[in-house]
C-alpha cells in the first residue's frame, strides 16, 4: 500500500485509489480515527511542532498564550495592514499576507520574539546582569547601521507597561510552571527600571514560548500563526464597511497651515 510520510506526518492511501488518503497520523497519532473529537486544537498544534504530546500544564499555557495573542487590535501595525487590505476589498489571502509581512519584523513582530527566545537561553537571573545581557544584544554591530536597536521584548516607545501586557504576564505566570515567566513577573518593575523600557507583549510571548521549550525558529513561526485570527476578523469587518468608518487616530491639526481636514471632510 502506497504511503507518504515525513517525521511529522504519515499517510496511508486508499486501497482502490492511491491518490486518496485512508488514514493520516501525526507523530504516530491517528488524526481522524482517534484525535478528532477528543484532542484540543492546541494538542494538534503542539504535535505539529514537537515530537511528543503536551502535558496538561503545557497545553493550558499554550492555549492561554493563543488567547493573549489572538487579536493585537487595530493599534497594532500588522492588524492595521490587514484592515487596510480589507478596506480595499483585497482577497482574503492578501489581507493575511499583509498582516504576516508587517508582523514579521523586529518591532513587536516575530523576529523580535525569536531574538528574545534566543536571549532567554542563557539569560542570568539577577536583574542587573539580565538587563546588561538584554541591552548589549541591541548594540550596533555595523558601521552601516550605527544606531542601536531596542532590546527585544521591550517597548521602545513605551512610557508605561500596557495594562494588557501586565495582565497577560501575570496570568500566564500563574498558569505556567516554567521559570522564565514567573521570574519576569516577580521582577518586572526592577527589570524595566534597569533596562529603561517597559516590557512588551512580544517579551511576554517569548518568555512563555521559551518556558514551553520551543526553539527561536518555532517560536517565530508560532507568533506569526497565533496572531492571524484578529487580523482576519478586522480585515473582514473593514471589508464590509466604508472608508469613512475606518478607525483613524484623531489628529489635532488646527494650527497646521497645511491643514486639509476641512477639505477631506467636505
Amino acid at each position: 500500500m502506497a504511503q507518504v510520510h515525513t517525521r511529522i506526518w504519515r499517510e496511508e492511501a486508499e486501497p482502490a485509489d492511491r491518490f486518496a488518503t485512508r488514514a493520516a497520523h501525526c507523530r504516530g497519532y491517528d488524526v481522524y480515527g482517534d484525535m478528532l473529537g477528543r484532542a484540543r486544537w492546541v494538542d494538534m498544534l503542539w504535535l505539529l511542532f514537537r515530537e511528543d504530546a503536551p502535558t496538561d500544564a503545557q497545553a493550558r499555557l499554550l492555549e492561554a498564550l493563543a488567547v493573549a495573542l489572538a487579536n493585537a487590535g487595530p493599534r497594532d501595525a500588522a492588524v492595521h495592514a490587514a484592515m487596510c487590505s480589507g478596506l480595499g476589498r483585497s482577497p482574503a489571502a492578501a489581507a493575511l499576507m499583509a498582516a504576516l509581512a508587517v508582523g514579521a519584523g523586529r518591532h513587536g513582530g516575530a523576529q523580535e520574539v525569536a531574538a528574545a527566545i534566543t536571549l532567554w537561553t542563557d539569560a542570568p537571573r539577577d536583574v542587573e546582569s539580565f538587563a546588561t545581557h538584554w541591552v548589549s544584544s541591541a548594540a550596533p554591530t555595523s558601521a552601516i547601521w550605527p544606531e542601536a536597536e531596542h532590546p527585544p521584548g521591550f517597548e521602545p516607545n513605551g512610557v508605561v507597561t500596557a495594562g494588557i501586557v501586565r495582565d497577560a504576564l501575570q496570568r500566564l505566570a500563574d498558569i505556567g510552571d516554567g521559570p522564565r515567566l514567573r521570574w519576569l513577573a516577580s521582577h518586572q518593575a526592577a527589570i524595566e527600571a534597569a533596562v529603561g523600557l517597559p516590557v512588551a507583549m512580544s517579551g511576554v510571548a517569548a518568555a512563555a514560548l521559551a518556558d514551553l521549550g520551543f526553539t527561536s525558529e518555532q517560536g517565530e513561526m508560532l507568533h506569526l500563526l497565533l496572531r492571524l485570527p484578529g487580523a482576519a476578523a478586522h480585515a473582514l469587518e473593514q471589508r464590509a464597511g466604508s472608508y469613512k468608518d475606518f478607525p483613524f487616530f484623531a489628529l489635532d491639526l488646527q494650527d497646521d497651515p497645511h491643514d486639509r481636514t476641512k477639505n477631506l471632510a467636505a
